[in-house]
Order: C-alpha cells, then sequence, then structure tokens
C-alpha cells in the first residue's frame, strides 16, 4: 500500500484515528495476501487505541482480577494515568500479564454442575482488547463472506439463518448435511498462519508482529 493512500485514509472525514488505522492495516491486507506485519507492537500502545480498548471493556464491565482493582477503581485514580502507565510498560517491554483468576460457574441446564472461568485482570483485557482492535482488521481481509466465527457484526446466528435460506429453494426445503461447528472455527485459524511471522511479543512472547 503506498504512503498515499494511507495518508488519504487517515484524513478520511469523519472518520477517528483508531478507525482510519483499521482502514490502512485492512487494505494492507487485502491488496497484498502475501504480506507478513512485522511492526504493529507499537499500535498497541497507541493512546488511542488503548482509550478505545479501555471503552470496550468498561462496557463489558466483568469482575475483578487477581489484583482485586475493579473498573470502578481505575475510574476513581484516574483512567488517564491508568492507560499511561500500561502504555510505558508496553513500549519498554516490560509488561507481564497476570494469572487468571479461577472462578467457578453453573452451568446452563444443568443443576448441580460448574464450569471454570478465568479472569484477567483489568489491564490484561485492555491489552488484549488493544491488541485485538490492531489485528482484526489484517485477518477480515482474508476471510470470506462465508466464515461466521468471530467476527466482527456476525455469529454463529448469522450461519444458521445462511444455511436456512440455503435448504429452502424454488419453494422447497431440500434435506442438508452439513457440520455448522467446522464452519465456524476452521476460518478462523488460517489467517494467523498465513499473516504471522513467529510469536507475538504482547505478554512477554518471543517476537514481535506488526505492520512492516
Amino acid at each position: 500500500m503506498s504512503a498515499e493512500l494511507a495518508r488519504s485514509v487517515s484524513r478520511a472525514t469523519g472518520v477517528g484515528r483508531v478507525r482510519a488505522l483499521q482502514r490502512v492495516l485492512y487494505r494492507c491486507a487485502k491488496q497484498d495476501r502475501d504480506r507478513r506485519f512485522h511492526a504493529l507492537y507499537d499500535k498497541v500502545a497507541r493512546s488511542d487505541v488503548l482509550w478505545r480498548a479501555w471503552g470496550e471493556v468498561r462496557a463489558n464491565r466483568g469482575a475483578a482480577g487477581v489484583d482485586g482493582i475493579t473498573i470502578e477503581d481505575v475510574v476513581a485514580c484516574g483512567v488517564g494515568d491508568f492507560l499511561d502507565e500500561l502504555a510505558k510498560k508496553l513500549r519498554a517491554g516490560t509488561y507481564r500479564p497476570r494469572p487468571l483468576r479461577r472462578v467457578h460457574i453453573p452451568k446452563p441446564g444443568k443443576p448441580g454442575q460448574l464450569r471454570p472461568l478465568g479472569i484477567p485482570c483489568i489491564a490484561d483485557r485492555v491489552v488484549m482488547a488493544a491488541a485485538k482492535i490492531v489485528l482484526e482488521p489484517i485477518f477480515e481481509a482474508d476471510l470470506l463472506s462465508t466464515s461466521y466465527g468471530f467476527r466482527p457484526g456476525l455469529s454463529a446466528h448469522h450461519a444458521l439463518e445462511t444455511v436456512r435460506q440455503t435448504v429452502t429453494w424454488r419453494g422447497k426445503v431440500w434435506a442438508l448435511d452439513a457440520d455448522i461447528r467446522s464452519c465456524l472455527t476452521k476460518s478462523t485459524t488460517t489467517p494467523w498462519s498465513l499473516r504471522s511471522s513467529g510469536g507475538c511479543a504482547i505478554g512477554g512472547c518471543s517476537s514481535c508482529c506488526g505492520v512492516g
């Protein structure tokens, strides 16, 4: 993708900086399916990306992690200072995720049965959300219109509706033998192997992934 096109995207009227970044990443990936991204780590630590990530984490709410810090605690102490400190750790390479807090919750429809649930700390949730903001448009460019698993604005319900429309053809209902679970999961694993250049430094892995 040319620098000129990237600049024109970032200046798009009515588009915020984070959305402009996502558009640039998406178009880079879409225009060159063989491109590898090697310099995304700095994008995750951008203040605007972290603020967007914080907004998503706050909207999802949730309980505190092993450090006991809640959404309300962060708001009370100052969100700006919280995100600034997190950005410093990310840029310095000293950020490390905390262990998950393990809790057990009831299984729906199965009285007396529990399932384990891991709850990350608020800071880790923000970093994960920031990584998703940066990585999602790259992998989205590789997915087909018929891929539904873990995509923005799509879900298993959309896949089932597509199947329903497919089996009803010319006013007749046709029998269909399909593995919906396979359709939902296979499409989410392939793009990473195509775009990744190795491990991810987010969270202390061995090497970075990114735009470059």
